[in-house]
């Protein structure tokens, strides 16, 4: 499921791309395949990391020596890398569990070079306070959400750091009901029909793509889009 839109995040040939807590892959192995980079995934997970290899594998590309594949298991906190590693960053859906997201943005201002770019999306705040208000669960399950953010104040928090935004969409709009129902029937939810339904028409939509849901999607997002998704630029010094 991709919630960064790589025409707002060009890839150029030769960048060095990084996805910050990756997770299973989605946006490090979308990266590789999008252009001829260096894309680098990072996560604390080892199980999510070792999916991410799996992942890739149909895709590794061996005969291409312009582009290359490297996964990292480390802290936001204390990245890897020198400063001014990067041409690119993502960050989707990871500051919301980060004790210390802002210490984690630090990192991406000092790893991004001079007027590179960062896109960094997280749970929009009307939709997330919808789940946190039908299941506690929701967010105190280890891993969980850490807290909501109110996006016009998480811009102005990047942008104390000198970054410079200059777009900003919503995504996932048919996925917020579907997270309203699971909160709703937190503890039925593993056996809730009207759950295992959505579930299956999310998945026919990931897989199928088809054009009524897309252009429904698109029409909802700004109204209800899960995920806010912020991008910016790093101002040079």
């Amino acid at each position: 499921m991709q919630t960064v839109n790589f025409k707002h995040l060009p890839l150029q040939a030769g960048d060095t791309v990084l996805d910050l807590g990756c997770g299973e892959g989605r946006h490090v192995i979308l990266a590789y395949l999008e252009q001829d980079v260096t894309a680098i995934g990072v996560d604390l997970s080892l199980q999510d990391l070792q999916a991410t290899q799996e992942k890739f594998q149909p895709f590794y590309e061996p005969d291409n020596a312009n582009k290359s594949f490297g996964l990292s298991s480390a802290n936001a906190l204390q990245l890897p890398f020198a400063d001014n590693t990067f041409d690119k960053v993502i960050c989707s859906e990871v500051l919301e569990h980060i004790p210390d997201f802002k210490g984690a943005l630090q990192e991406i201002e000092r790893v991004l070079k001079p007027g590179g770019l960062f896109c960094a999306s997280v749970p929009r705040t009307w939709p997330e306070k919808i789940c946190w208000y039908f299941s506690e669960a929701y967010h105190k399950v280890e891993g969980g959400h850490l807290r909501i953010f109110e996006a016009n104040k998480l811009k102005a928090q990047i942008e104390a750091l000198g970054f410079k935004a200059f777009h900003r969409h919503w995504a996932h709009a048919l996925h917020s009901p579907f997270w309203w129902l699971k909160c709703l029937f937190w503890k039925q939810q593993d056996s809730n029909w009207l759950i295992k339904q959505y579930h299956r028409f999310l998945v026919w939509d990931l897989m199928d793509k088809p054009a009524f849901t897309r252009n429904l999607e698109t029409l909802l997002n700004p109204l209800m889009g899960k995920s806010v998704v912020l991008y910016f630029k790093k101002e040079l010094n």
